[in-house]
């Protein structure tokens, strides 16, 4: 028991190297959930057809809908695999964050906060209700961590301030 309140201690000690030395893995984790779920939302838009989007886009009273159908896939797929690879995240987290942001007040909103919604189990499965803009919040937390705590390590993002370093020097 002693050994684990040590090492508790150690992980939570402001000045600790421990610490330290962990906290800068932080953000690989961010980046592969959330990239990989952009590319996943990304990919399922493509997979079911944009023009299907597109209509729901029109539905919703968004405007031009096939155009901005086609802006939020790509966003998705590109500013996802941006994300994962650690490659400009600051530029790519704006957009990312404008298509959260749109899904918040365009869909999610009037369902509360909860993500998930267990309304009955049957036969058939688990039946659930409309998500909440939970997972939409959880999605612009991580990005604003990665912008104002950086990549990581290996991050594009870390490869291009090295170079900007070595020009510059």
């Amino acid at each position: 028991m002693e050994m684990v309140s040590q090492l508790f201690r150690s992980l939570t000690s402001p000045d600790s190297t421990l610490a330290a030395s962990l906290a800068r893995w932080a953000p690989i984790p961010l980046r592969l959930i959330v990239g990989y779920g952009f590319i996943a939302h990304g990919y399922a838009k493509i997979v079911k057809h944009p023009e299907v989007f597109a209509m729901i886009l029109q539905a919703l009273g968004v405007p031009a809908p096939h155009l901005m159908a086609w802006a939020t896939i790509l966003i998705e797929l590109l500013g996802g695999l941006a994300i994962l690879l650690g490659a400009l995240v600051p530029l790519a987290s704006i957009p990312m964050a404008v298509v959260l942001l749109v899904a918040i007040f365009t869909v999610h909103l009037p369902f509360g906060f909860t993500s998930i919604k267990l309304m009955a189990v049957t036969a058939a499965g688990p039946q659930f209700g409309p998500p909440g803009y939970e997972t939409d919040l959880l999605y612009l937390a991580c990005l604003v961590a990665l912008v104002i705590g950086g990549s990581g390590p290996y991050a594009v993002d870390a490869l291009i301030k090295r170079s900007i370093q070595r020009f510059t020097a």
